[in-house]
């Protein structure tokens, strides 16, 4: 019942360096006094929460006692979650909005015991609900109608019959969920805090310590040597700790192959997928049309080089933007652009949006000590979405805007539309909505675009988001199922073989024998750099998700009819359906080699309208 607790944050670029200090009102902040007025609020609603812990306790052997029982039991635990839902919310934001805080950093702390212990008063519910069997519960469903909003998360729970423990060993297997996170936390600390990072001195004269801010500011410089002397430094450092980074990798990796077993799957990737009970051929689908379809990506590899001048592309030479702009866009004119490209979802949907952009759901700058990247949280289910973002006043910026509503969007539908059990969703049919309003602002662009040049800065990032959001997380998918596989067959894994494996995943996809980039053996440490992998098999679906976005993109713009209604459907849906099930019952069937097809036609598309503007100009 629990695996919806708190979604994971989504996110975009989590590296993404806090380039611009902007002079922020009021209206530039979330409100987080919406979630609870004062930080005593928030320990009342704690004591709450406790206490209804307690009284949860009393339903422990107790469910099957009776239908009037069961629905009791089984509303307080839904109340228990959105409760701690509300809590963990309003924590993490704060310490976001302000990492060095002290007062943030506990109340996060506290956020999280109380989810630990949330985990342990309840872990009966999933053997109790398998002990009484799909027979009984079927039984009362038909006897107690309110019980309907519980049929999904129900079955859920009873097709995991041959996965769930008995009480003790579920018991148990609650109570280490404390002691499981190391791995994480240790390549946490390492990367963020404790890596002693190199100075390098810049063509300019410039010197610069090479952390992980710098390094992402810094690769797409337009000087080359700058780029290159950027990466051997950046690279370099993490190659100095392959060891430990290997070590604590393959403590995770060995985790996962436990609690797959434990859980009786025959491989974690298997595990990992059955929790939202996708097919193994989604999986599969992505990486074997992926790699049948590196063509395109070394076409792009092409073009590139062609654009930068580039006659030996190596791997510092993708970061850099194919057409660099002066081009401003504040956080004003970007949600006034992001507004007008999403016309083609409805009026309702548009009203809902501009609604909502005045209503401080948003902490906009970035500043001195809060979270980089961009993020929307949806799971305050009485409150609203918020959206974490680090604007800089430049197109990518307005892109992370219009990536970031498509969540938040699709939370105040799912919201909206379904109770608090069935409302949260899984990432598989989030990052849909956020890549789909993602093709919506790139067609509004190119209709408004007053120049070729405009055009061309466009289409240029568009295929960079295909790259990285396509190509490099499908690159890391196979990398995934590669390690885990390994590790899962009971083979050992050093920092040096983890290494090995990358390097000779990223040549492939990189096309290094062909020399189409050329792939410094330096630089295939950077699976240590990673911080995904240490959420096991969850990179993947950013590609799914972006494939059928883009699918669902097309043929609401085409005026496919019920194309609209399919796809703002699934977003309506929440989570009361497996999301496998649910994009097909829309149209799009993500076990099948068409949806992965429009990606690749749709990045070739853009790659012939760039080869045309740059025909005119030959």
């Amino acid at each position: 019942m629990h695996k919806y607790i708190v979604r994971s944050l989504f996110s975009v670029a989590l590296t993404l360096p806090a380039l611009v200090l902007a002079a922020e009102t009021e209206a530039d902040r979330w409100n987080l006094q919406d979630l609870y007025a004062t930080s005593a609020d928030w320990d009342n609603d704690a004591i709450k929460l406790q206490m209804q812990l307690k009284e949860i306790s009393g339903c422990n052997g107790h469910l099957a006692e009776s239908v009037q029982r069961f629905k009791v039991c089984m509303d307080l635990n839904a109340t228990i979650l959105k409760r701690y839902a509300r809590l963990a919310s309003y924590a993490s934001q704060t310490h976001d909005q302000d990492t060095g805080a002290t007062a943030g950093l506990d109340l996060n702390q506290r956020s999280d015991i109380l989810g630990n212990k949330l985990e342990e008063a309840t872990s009966f519910f999933r053997p109790e609900i398998l002990s009484m069997g799909a027979s009984k519960i079927k039984t009362y469903l038909n006897k107690d109608k309110s019980l309907a909003l519980y049929a999904h998360p129900l079955d859920d729970i009873l097709r995991g019959a041959s996965h769930t423990l008995d009480k003790k060993g579920e018991d148990l297997v609650a109570t280490f969920g404390l002691a499981t996170n190391t791995a994480s936390a240790v390549y946490s600390t390492l990367s963020n805090s404790d890596m002693p990072w190199p100075k390098v001195k810049l063509s300019t004269g410039q010197e610069v310590i090479i952390d992980q801010a710098a390094y992402t500011k810094y690769r797409s410089s337009n000087n080359r040597q700058d780029r290159k002397l950027v990466f051997d430094a950046f690279w370099g450092k993490w190659k100095e700790f392959e060891r430990s980074y290997g070590v604590t990798f393959y403590e995770m990796l060995k985790k996962d192959a436990v609690y797959a077993k434990v859980r009786n799957y025959p491989d974690s990737l298997t595990q990992a997928l059955d929790g939202n009970k996708l097919p193994r051929a989604v999986y599969d689908m992505l990486i074997t049309q992926t790699q049948a379809n590196l063509p395109t990506l070394h076409r792009y590899f092409k073009l590139r080089a062609r654009m930068l001048g580039v006659q030996d592309m190596g791997y510092q030479d993708i970061y850099p933007p194919l057409v660099r702009s002066e081009r401003k866009f504040s956080i004003t004119e970007g949600t006034a652009l992001m507004l007008a490209s999403v016309k083609p979802l409805g009026d309702d949907y548009v009203k809902a949006m501009t609604k909502a952009t005045t209503e401080r759901w948003m902490d906009v700058y970035p500043r001195p000590k809060k979270r980089s990247g961009a993020y929307m949280n949806g799971v305050a289910y009485d409150v609203h979405p918020y959206l974490l973002l680090n604007h800089n006043d430049d197109y990518e910026s307005v892109s992370t805007l219009a990536h970031e509503w498509g969540h938040a969007m699709h939370s105040y539908l799912a919201n909206k539309n379904q109770p608090f059990i069935t409302a949260d969703y899984p990432i598989f049919t989030a990052e849909i909505a956020s890549t789909t309003n993602e093709v919506f602002l790139l067609d509004h662009m190119l209709k408004i675009a007053q120049s070729d040049d405009e055009r061309l800065l466009y289409l240029g990032s568009a295929l960079e988001n295909l790259r990285g959001t396509f190509f490099r997380q499908a690159m890391f998918a196979d990398f995934e199922r590669t390690v885990h596989a390994q590790v899962d067959k009971g083979e050992s894994l050093t920092g040096d073989a983890l290494t090995k494996i990358y390097g000779d995943i990223l040549k492939r996809y990189h096309g290094d024998k062909d020399g189409i980039v050329k792939i410094n053996d330096l630089y295939t440490i950077e699976w240590a750099f990673i911080p995904h992998f240490y959420n096991r098999f969850y990179v993947f679906q950013y590609a799914t998700s972006i494939a059928a976005g883009s699918m669902f993109a097309d043929e609401i713009l085409k005026g496919k009819p019920g194309a609209k209604d399919n796809y703002l459907n699934i977003l309506k849906a929440g989570g009361s359906q497996y999301p496998y099930e649910l994009v097909k019952a829309a149209g799009v069937d993500m076990a099948s080699a068409a949806p992965y097809q429009a990606v690749f036609a749709r990045m070739n598309r853009i790659m012939d309208q760039i080869e045309a503007i740059q025909a005119k100009r030959h």
